[in-house]
């Protein structure tokens, strides 16, 4: 049984926050999952990058995602805004818009990697899943252990309940989890566009190097450090990493991944 995965990083925090990360004791995982379906339904109704403002007027105001009421319409909104930002000034967002374009069939990692840098309780669950080997059962005793640790009584039995049910959900949105009732552990297969997220959000915490193949971000990927370098190899590519090998030295920048800041 491995320790608690340590998302914290060397950068200060306020750093972080304002590239986009959320830290605390509080998640959109007490009652909702990443919502991945609505997700790629406002993206595709709004495909240009916009303000706050223009994403909510067309999940409110127009009914781009077709809730039944004016209630849940405002409730997704907030949900939808919380777990991503949806807002053109936030970086994360910036770069999770542009990877969602450049590609198309790492959307569900590219949604669970921001999930997870904006959902602290999210991130708490990620130990109890990456830890399984493929084939196994989730053992939801050890999730709900390990929610109950993190927040220190924080949650009373019935919140843990509902953050498990929603990560098990969202895990299996992902392509980590298989299945209704019993979720078994799944191994996903990384995309370009998915590590170029994970090696951007592993430098925001202070990573550099070959250590950002091994990140949590990283982890998440399900492949060895190896396999992730040739990844990002070809994520540079497409134009959307810098990153040098050679003399036993392994150099990769991820900087230039935010459209504010310029291509890699």
């Amino acid at each position: 049984m491995q320790e608690r995965i340590n998302w914290n990083g060397s950068t200060p925090r306020d750093a972080q926050e304002r590239a986009g990360l959320k830290f605390g004791d509080r998640g959109m995982h007490t009652s909702r999952t990443m919502m991945l379906a609505e997700l790629e339904e406002l993206l595709e109704v709004i495909p240009d990058l916009e303000s706050r403002d223009v994403y909510a007027h067309a999940i409110i105001q127009e009914n781009a995602l077709g809730k039944a009421t004016a209630s849940n319409r405002r409730l997704t909104n907030q949900r939808l805004g919380e777990l991503y930002g949806l807002d053109s000034v936030i970086p994360l967002f910036r770069i999770l818009h542009r990877l969602w374009r450049a590609d198309p069939g790492g959307r569900p990692l590219l949604a669970l990697l921001s999930a997870l840098a904006r959902d602290p309780l999210l991130r708490v669950t990620a130990t109890a899943i990456l830890e399984l080997p493929a084939g196994s059962e989730i053992d939801r005793t050890r999730l709900l252990a390990i929610l109950g640790d993190a927040t220190e009584g924080r949650l009373n039995p019935s919140s843990q309940d509902k953050v498990a049910r929603n990560a098990g959900s969202s895990w299996t949105q992902s392509g980590h989890l298989n299945g209704r009732v019993r979720k078994v552990r799944t191994l996903v297969e990384p995309t370009p566009g998915s590590i170029a997220l994970a090696l951007w959000l592993g430098e925001i915490q202070g990573l550099a190097g070959e250590m950002l193949l091994s990140s949590p971000w990283a982890q998440v990927l399900d492949a060895p450090p190896s396999r992730l370098l040739d990844l990002t190899l070809r994520a540079k590519q497409m134009g959307l990493v810098s990153a040098r090998v050679g003399g036993g030295v392994i150099q990769i920048d991820a900087t230039g991944l935010d459209p504010a800041v310029g291509g890699a």
